[in-house]
């Protein structure tokens, strides 16, 4: 998730840690030619998204962000960034499964100036973007799927972030003094350079294309598809929810390596500025073969790091996004970051949350996976992991509540990392090494690609195990104070 150093001391060993334009709503007007004009378009075999099926559900943290009626198989981005004029130039192709009949088509989205906007080829007026949302006024019918395409141009800005960590910055398509790009976009912030269902539980395929100047090169999540001239081009075959969805523009250099099996892996740094930071990057299939040790293979066919003028760091899928403004750099501490951000490859990114009250799946096994990366460096004792999570828990606690009933003004903060990494903990303890981590990678393994819940967490734990931890999980994850 979006961080930096989640540090505390243990035995004196340092352990971790748009356009500002408003676009008025037009009144609603049907396509021009009507249902029957639709219908004429050529037809679309949508099987071909198919992995991007998904079930969306209203977020209860964050409810006027998404649309549980809608929910978007591909996301097809062709984009352009001008550095001179500070313009942002894109065209949208939204390949989208109405879960619900529809009077219109509404997602999130900030108000750039609309150039174009289409429904299976068909021109529609009366669509426009108001209060962050875009509403395209044409019926959709259940399970019948539509194409939308749009045009849209303007200067990207931010939207503010709901929690009051230190290390955190506005979200969403950030412009820096050089006129750089980056983006982190955790609980949400995609729709500041796309229209997106911007919420967790609508995962989607994609396919961008960013067009940058001359010296300049584009990142995004998923795989590299090649470029062509100044044209770099991302195709995700995974499915990913928008917010681990990642855009950097700058003057970038690259890096390439080879993880374990061979996944191909690039490292995206900005000479002068990021240098420092190359020796810890290259350290990346180590952290990879710790991790797959414990929880089976990487789930992705490629990886990657890109550096960012941020002081945090994102689990963004398949590149990973790491702040390089640091003060003063602590290697150990910043390669604890990033082993942390690879561990939600698997924990979060392939198998991700249904819902934002759910953060603890991710943050509690990402931490986890961190603490016993930090065990295996600095070899502290687990009686010595077990007093501090303990104490730190109680403290969290008591300041932020328990960590699976998060307050939406304090999204990410520290209880829904370090209390459910001490749940993990007495799972550990419970199970023994071999089960334990049968278990976890049982977990991802065999959930890959899906949304799941606390309830369903729940319900495998017992199955794999053959044991009921049902209290145990509800203690830690309700109790206002640190269980027995």
């Amino acid at each position: 998730m979006c961080r930096t150093r989640l540090v505390a001391a243990l035995a004196a060993t340092v352990l971790i840690a748009g356009c500002t334009e408003k676009m008025k709503p037009a009144v609603a007007q049907p396509a021009a030619g009507g249902p029957a004009a639709a219908a004429a378009a050529p037809a679309i075999d949508y099987a071909q998204w198919r992995a991007g099926t998904s079930a969306p559900v209203a977020d209860p943290l964050y409810p006027r962000l998404g649309n549980p009626a809608l929910d978007v198989l591909h996301y097809g981005l062709d984009l352009a960034w001008q550095p001179v004029t500070g313009t942002l130039t894109g065209t949208a192709t939204l390949r989208i499964r109405p879960v619900s009949d529809a009077r219109e088509i509404k997602l999130d989205f900030k108000p750039y100036r609309l150039d174009r906007v289409t429904v299976d080829g068909v021109a529609v007026t009366g669509a426009a973007v108001a209060a962050e949302k875009l509403t395209v006024p044409i019926a959709v019918t259940k399970d019948k799927p539509v194409t939308l395409v749009v045009a849209y141009h303007g200067a990207p800005s931010t939207t503010p972030m709901p929690s009051h960590r230190t290390d955190t910055e506005p979200l969403g398509l950030t412009v820096t003094k050089d006129h750089s790009l980056w983006t982190m976009q955790e609980p949400y912030g995609a729709y500041t350079w796309y229209p997106a269902n911007d919420q967790p539980s609508d995962e989607a395929l994609y396919d961008i294309a960013v067009t940058v100047p001359v010296g300049w090169s584009a990142v995004a999540a998923g795989t590299p598809a090649g470029h062509t001239g100044t044209t770099f081009r991302y195709r995700s075959t995974d499915p990913v929810a928008t917010y681990l969805q990642t855009l950097a523009v700058s003057r970038y250099r690259t890096v390439t390596a080879n993880g374990p099996h061979g996944i191909p892996l690039t490292y995206w740094y900005r000479p002068g500025t990021d240098d420092k930071l190359v020796p810890s990057l290259k350290k990346s299939p180590g952290f990879l073969s710790f991790l797959e040790k414990r929880f089976g293979p990487y789930p992705f066919p490629t990886g990657g790091i890109v550096v960012v003028d941020s002081a945090s760091g994102m689990e963004t899928q398949q590149m990973i996004t790491m702040g390089g403004k640091i003060k003063k750099l602590d290697a150990a501490a910043f390669e604890e970051d990033l082993l942390h951000e690879y561990a939600h490859q698997w924990f979060g990114d392939s198998v991700t949350p249904t819902n934002w009250n759910d953060l603890w799946l991710n943050e509690g096994w990402a931490m986890y996976a961190q603490f016993l990366y930090s065990q295996s460096v600095h070899k502290f004792s687990d009686d010595e992991l077990e007093s501090f999570l303990r104490e730190r828990d109680a403290e969290l606690r008591a300041k932020l509540g328990p960590p699976a009933h998060p307050k939406a003004a304090n999204f990410a903060e520290s209880n829904v990392y370090v209390c459910p990494a001490a749940m993990l903990k007495q799972l550990h303890d419970a199970l023994g090494d071999r089960k334990f981590f049968a278990l976890a990678t049982a977990w991802v393994q065999t959930q890959k690609n899906t949304q799941q819940t606390r309830a369903s967490f729940t319900a495998f734990v017992n199955k794999q195990t053959g044991r009921d931890f049902t209290k145990l999980i509800d203690a830690w994850l309700d109790s206002r104070s640190t269980p027995k």
